[in-house]
C-alpha cells in the first residue's frame, strides 16, 4: 500500500554513502577492522538468505539503505555482492510481518552489514512513519508539516529526506539558504526593523523568516518588508487573531505555526488559517519502526 509523498525523492545517495561508510567503519573498530565473532564462526564461503521483515506498522523510508550498505561491506570484505531484491519503495506503508526485502549471497556480509543497514532503516522509516501521521491529521485544512534543523549531526540530508518519505515538507535546510532573524537577533540588532535590514543588504537574494511571539511583532515585520512568519509558541486564540491581522494587510505573507505543537491539537492549530505547522520532534523525537534482518535458509 503506498500514499503520495511531497517534493523531490531523489534519494541523496551521496550523503548516504558517507554516513554509510562512517557508521561501518565505527562498529568495525577502523576502516581495516573486522567483525570478530562473525569471522570466527562463519565460513567464508557461506551463503545463505536473509529478509528483511516489518515487526510493526508504518512508514518506510531509506530503502536504497539496503544495497548500498551491504555492497560497501562487501567492496570491504573482498566479497561478492549479495543479490538484493526489494519488495517495497520509500513511502511505503506495510504491516507487521511485511518482507522489505531479500537478500543472497555471503553470510559473512550479511551479518556484519546487518546492524548499520537497521540502524539507519528503522531510523529513517521512524521519521517517515511520524511524518505520516501528521500529513493525515492535517489532510484537509491546507496546512503542510515541515521539518526543522533539529537533526541528527550527519544525518540532515537523510532525516529531511525521511520527512518527505513521509508525506512531510522540508523548510530550510541549514544556516544558508534561508535567514531566519529570531529574539537573539533582534535583540544583538537594535531592533527587528534593523536586523531586517542587515540581512536584506548583506544577502539580498536569500529569503528571510521573521520569527513573532505577539501579532503587533508579526504585523510590524510585515511593514517592514517580511513575508515569511514564523509564529513562535502562540496559543489557538492569538494564532488565529494573528492570521486574521496579517491577511487583512493584503500582502502575501506565509505563515508558520511552531513550539510545543503536538498531534492532539494538530488540526486546531492548522485551522486558524497557517500555511505550516513546524515539527522538530518530527526528527529529533521520532520512535524508529521496528525491522529485523532474519536468515531463512543456510
Amino acid at each position: 500500500m503506498t500514499h503520495a509523498p511531497t517534493g523531490d525523492l531523489r534519494f541523496p545517495e551521496a550523503d548516504a554513502l558517507a554516513v554509510i561508510r562512517t557508521a561501518l567503519t565505527e562498529d568495525l573498530g577502523g576502516p581495516d577492522g573486522v567483525d570478530v565473532t562473525t569471522m570466527a564462526t562463519i565460513p567464508a564461503a557461506q551463503v545463505s538468505r536473509a529478509a528483511v521483515v516489518a515487526r510493526e506498522d508504518g512508514t518506510l523510508a531509506g530503502i536504497p539503505l539496503i544495497g548500498l550498505v551491504f555492497d560497501e561491506v562487501a567492496r570491504r570484505m573482498g566479497a561478492e555482492p549479495l543479490r538484493t531484491t526489494t519488495q517495497h519503495r520509500d513511502g511505503d506503508l506495510v504491516s507487521k510481518g511485511d518482507v522489505v526485502a531479500t537478500l543472497a549471497g555471503s553470510t559473512q556480509v550479511t551479518l556484519v552489514g546487518e546492524r548499520t543497514m537497521l540502524n539507519l532503516l528503522c531510523r529513517l522509516s521512524g521519521i517517515a512513519t511520524s511524518t505520516h501521521a501528521w500529513a493525515e491529521r492535517l489532510e484537509g485544512t491546507g496546512a503542510t508539516v515541515l521539518d526543522t534543523r533539529k537533526t541528527t549531526p550527519g544525518l540532515r540530508a537523510l532525516e529531511k529526506y525521511a520527512v518527505r518519505a513521509g508525506g512531510g515538507t522540508n523548510k530550510r535546510m541549514g544556516l544558508f539558504d534561508v535567514a531566519m532573524i529570531k529574539d537573539n537577533h533582534k535583540l544583538a540588532a537594535g531592533s527587528l526593523s534593523k536586523a531586517y535590514a542587515a540581512v536584506r543588504a548583506k544577502f539580498p537574494d536569500v529569503p528571510i523568516q521573521v520569527e513573532v511571539t505577539t501579532t503587533a511583532e508579526a504585523l510590524e515585520s510585515v511593514r517592514v518588508g517580511a513575508r515569511f512568519l514564523l509564529c513562535d509558541n502562540m496559543s489557538v486564540d492569538l494564532l488565529r487573531e494573528t492570521v486574521g491581522a496579517v491577511r487583512a494587510t493584503g500582502e502575501d505573507v506565509e505563515l508558520e505555526a511552531t513550539g510545543g505543537l503536538t498531534l492532539r491539537v494538530a488540526r486546531e492549530y492548522a485551522e486558524t488559517g497557517v500555511d505550516y505547522l513546524s515539527v522538530g520532534a518530527l526528527t529529533h523525537s521520532s520512535p524508529i519502526l521496528d525491522l529485523a534482518l532474519d536468515l531463512t535458509d543456510g
